[in-house]
């Protein structure tokens, strides 16, 4: 059975009380939750972090870096020091980034690079805007910032990146696309990724993701795990929805 990939993203969210109840609460769920459970966290929560989770089931990382290694970038931090930490992952691309800090596709490009360099794994985020869909140009953009990523990575270390498809247009808002929306455009991402390398990274879905829909989602071919966002600042909600996901894969894996 193939485990989904579950990321929760805590934004500017979170408090030291808040990942010490979240990770008593999976310890209580116990060995069997079917899920790999990544928390990205703000970096000031990375210390505990390390040490509540180092021993674990449960994996951290950053929501952004700088592309450069290290320099004179105050307020900045690298793919390296998250690794030394014992991070394993780290957001590239949110359109948060995207938008508020005007990241261009090869800004994203150039991080995830960095994150590989460090032997982080990129959680490399795509979304259209809401006008972009009402143009039917979802497709396009989505391949055209995913491009950006890949055009340069061998094989080998395009497998290692992990894919998130996030409309813009349902992050944070209680829209969502449906089901049926999101295997559309993780299909057509699979398939630009099986152009470049054999084994084709996961794709997550993500927006307005909460326990109540995250079944329906993992039921489609191409949605391989969630970026979560509210739902992941709630203990109880997101410990459920991890559940939820596990069941699911073993629904699929009998199915």
């Amino acid at each position: 059975m193939k485990q989904p990939l579950i990321v929760a993203n805590w934004k500017m969210n979170g408090s030291e009380l808040l990942l010490r109840d979240l990770v008593r609460a999976f310890e209580r769920q116990g060995p069997d939750l079917a899920a790999q459970v990544v928390l990205t966290l703000p970096a000031p929560f990375f210390s505990l972090a390390r040490a509540l989770l180092e021993s674990g089931e449960i994996s951290w990382g950053g929501q952004n870096i700088h592309w450069q290694d290290e320099g004179a970038f105050t307020g900045e931090i690298s793919a390296p020091m998250i690794a030394a930490m014992g991070g394993t992952h780290c957001i590239v691309g949110h359109s948060e980034r995207r938008q508020g800090w005007a990241e261009t596709d090869q800004v994203v490009a150039s991080k995830a690079q960095a994150c590989l360099r460090a032997d982080i794994t990129p959680i490399v985020c795509v979304g259209e805007r809401l006008e972009e869909r009402q143009q039917d140009k979802t497709i396009e953009v989505v391949k055209r910032q995913l491009e950006a990523v890949i055009t340069n990575l061998a094989p080998a270390l395009l497998e290692k990146i992990v894919v998130a498809y996030e409309p813009v247009w349902a992050i944070g808002t209680g829209q969502e696309a449906t089901p049926e929306m999101a295997q559309e455009v993780h299909s057509s991402l699979k398939k630009l990724l099986g152009t470049q390398c054999l084994q084709s990274p996961p794709v997550l879905y993500g927006g307005s993701v909460k326990a109540d829909n995250v079944a329906a989602l993992l039921a489609m071919d191409d949605v391989d795990g969630v970026l979560v966002g509210g739902a992941s600042l709630v203990t109880e909600e997101f410990v459920r929805l991890c559940a939820y996901a596990g069941e699911q894969a073993k629904n699929n894996s009998n199915g």
